[in-house]
């Protein structure tokens, strides 16, 4: 089983990284394979807000307290097809500011390590890089995207790829959000009419974000067969 762990790093905040993170993912769980997404995004706690039901444990206490994996995976209906599980952060602040020590942060990385082990691919959803865990995300991931908004590209995409090269990340891919064509972009991401799943139900978005997937771990999704997932939604 080949895996695949790529870092969505968001440019600045704001920027449509953990929608972009949930496409992408969904996506890939439509076409048959096993995805985890994590959740790197301590402060904004995003992709919480975007997961309904219980989350106990979250990403900060795996990195706190290190149960299993499985224990903190939320998964989402992709019904007949792959595996979609998150697992978000949601925590109180006192938890947040010890989940962000350097020692959690090589608890992040080894729960990195644990969904290789049983996914075909690893999507973390970063913030941007200035905390331990959002570090451990980039250094750890195969591969590092950076995404930013047409609007901020920039100013703020040239400032993360220095940040990434401080921490010995020399290669990224540059996906720019909420526009069309962007000249310095590897890939862009128009501003969908569509809610989360728009993947599921709109062929523009479908396109979009297979093209990310293909710049970013070289998987090519046939666009055009994407019928079966317009009945598959998630939880």
């Amino acid at each position: 089983m080949t895996t695949d762990t790529l870092a969505f790093v968001g440019a600045a905040g704001g920027v449509g990284t953990t929608r972009l993170t949930l496409e992408c993912g969904t996506l890939l769980a439509g076409e048959g394979h096993d995805v985890a997404i994590l959740d790197a995004a301590y402060a904004t706690q995003g992709l919480a807000d975007r997961t309904h039901g219980r989350i106990d444990p979250d990403m900060t206490a795996l990195c706190l307290e290190e149960p299993p994996l499985e224990t903190a995976l939320v998964d989402r209906d992709i019904d007949g097809a792959g595996r979609l599980a998150t697992c978000p952060a949601r925590a109180p602040f006192e938890r947040l500011a010890r989940a962000k020590t350097p020692e959690a942060a090589e608890a992040f990385e080894r729960k990195i390590d644990e969904a290789t082990r049983s996914f075909d691919h690893v999507l973390l959803d970063t913030p941007p890089v200035g905390a331990n865990q959002a570090i451990a995300a980039a250094t750890a991931a195969d591969a590092v995207a950076v995404v930013c908004d047409a609007a901020r590209t920039e100013d703020a995409v040239p400032r993360m790829w220095d940040r990434l090269a401080d921490i010995g990340v020399d290669d990224s891919t540059t996906v720019v959000t909420r526009t069309e064509a962007h000249p310095d972009a590897a890939a862009t991401v128009p501003t969908f009419d569509a809610d989360y799943p728009a993947v599921a139900v709109d062929t523009e978005a479908r396109s979009a974000i297979a093209a990310v997937l293909e710049e970013t771990v070289g998987i090519d999704i046939d666009v055009e067969d994407g019928d079966g997932l317009r009945e598959r939604l998630p939880i």
